[in-house]
């Protein structure tokens, strides 16, 4: 009998002495609605007194407990003023006294670099053994989450704090991880409003020594933006994934949007191409914003590129344009909602408050996606939380040598 709920452990069959091995063997047949209590199963046979996972909302704002039979009930914590949430935000270990007289130790959970929350394991002490095994015990968690959450609406009912438009609901399907490293390269990216996206997306790939990436904005809002960005990213996945050459994407998509959709309707992008070798960045430009070059702190400007009209709307082949990045590069796709942000004075947040959030972020060596969390704090409070246009962008930083602090 299992000593949290009562009932038959979906683990019981498993080496009693090795805890991980016993949740490694029952996520075979573990139920999305069971984990939160084999969670407390398992940390209690690895020497923890509670064990309480938290997701983050889609927002990143708020830290929300993952309930369940035999689960200590907890509260909403905050991202910005909490213990677990520094650890969300810096992507490391917090320790503090517990209420019990033990230590309450928050280990971030980490799908490869891709904060999902936290994990609360309270124990009577943490030697380095339990730590160690604590940490294991984090990203199988993790690894179950993510894998739990292809077939179960269980998380994504957990972290929604309100409604998400139907135009959301695609968007965030059809997203990739909002977070990617190797050890030459970093992409995260962020998107607001997070409850109401429609027409803003990204798309990347990172394959051998080549990575390719899309930002992409639909014209207008809500479901009719939404539906044309999801062709778009169709399309330009099926071009990537065919090997074709950048103007080659781009004329496919264009096809397709063309083909599909009226004349009004429309997306700009600029499709990208690293070679993580040699450094050299290709893209094509159909009518978006130039990306942002970051270099040794400062603001540069890409070498001029005259863009293509947009997808949807070209009669020839864009060309693709090029230049060399050099070693800590950090370069910045962004759509015309994070610039164009108005406050209720009337001014631009601009491309020189985007590029000192980034710069001050770098310097602060806050991990990419706190420092894109933070930007995108930034750009709703200057437009009195109240964005007018969707607002989306990507940091991409080739071998900045920091890669190696987004893990855990």
């Amino acid at each position: 009998m299992d000593e949290i709920t009562g009932s038959r452990s979906v683990s019981s069959g498993a080496p009693s002495g090795d805890p991980l091995r016993a949740l490694l063997r029952a996520t075979h047949l573990l139920a999305p609605d069971q984990l939160a209590t084999e969670v407390v199963a398992t940390a209690r046979r690895l020497g923890a007194v509670e064990a309480v996972a938290y997701l983050a909302d889609y927002e990143q704002l708020l830290l929300l407990p993952l309930q369940g039979p035999g689960v200590p009930p907890r509260q909403e914590l905050s991202i910005e003023g909490s213990l677990a949430g520094l650890a969300y935000r810096r992507v490391e270990v917090t320790r503090s006294p517990s209420h019990q007289g033990g230590v309450r130790t928050w280990l971030p959970l980490l799908d490869g670099v891709e904060r999902l929350g936290v994990l609360e394991f309270v124990s009577r002490e943490m030697t380095h053994e339990l730590e160690a095994h604590a940490r294991a015990f984090v990203s199988l968690v993790s690894e179950l989450l993510v894998s739990n959450d292809a077939y179960s609406d269980l998380f994504a009912r957990l972290r929604r704090r309100k409604t998400l438009s139907l135009a959301a609901e695609i968007q965030w399907d059809l997203l990739p991880p909002l977070t990617c490293a190797t050890d030459r390269v970093v992409i995260a990216g962020a998107l607001e409003p997070a409850y109401d996206i429609g027409g803003d997306t990204f798309d990347y790939a990172v394959n051998g020594t080549t990575v390719d990436l899309l930002v992409l904005d639909a014209v207008g809002h809500g479901l009719p933006a939404a539906l044309l960005s999801s062709a778009a990213v169709g399309a330009y996945r099926h071009g990537r994934r065919e090997g074709l050459d950048l103007p080659d994407i781009s004329a496919l998509v264009n096809q397709v949007l063309a083909g599909q959709f009226a004349g009004s309707q429309f997306a700009t992008a600029v499709i990208a191409r690293l070679d993580l070798d040699t450094g050299q960045l290709r893209w094509v430009n159909a009518g978006h914003p130039q990306p942002l070059l970051l270099r040794d702190g400062a603001l540069l400007h890409l070498a001029a590129c005259p863009p293509s009209r947009p997808l949807g709307l070209q009669d020839v082949k864009p060309e693709a344009c090029e230049t060399q990045l050099s070693p800590g590069d950090r370069l910045l796709f962004y759509t015309d909602g994070i610039v164009e942000a108005r406050s209720p004075s009337g001014k631009f947040f601009g491309e020189k408050r985007l590029a000192d959030c980034i710069i001050r972020g770098a310097r602060a060596e806050a991990p990419p996606p706190e420092t894109l969390r933070r930007l995108m704090r930034r750009v709703l409070a200057h437009q009195a939380d109240q964005l007018q246009d969707d607002a989306s962008i990507v940091l991409l930083e080739w071998r900045t040598g920091q890669e190696n602090k987004l893990e855990l």
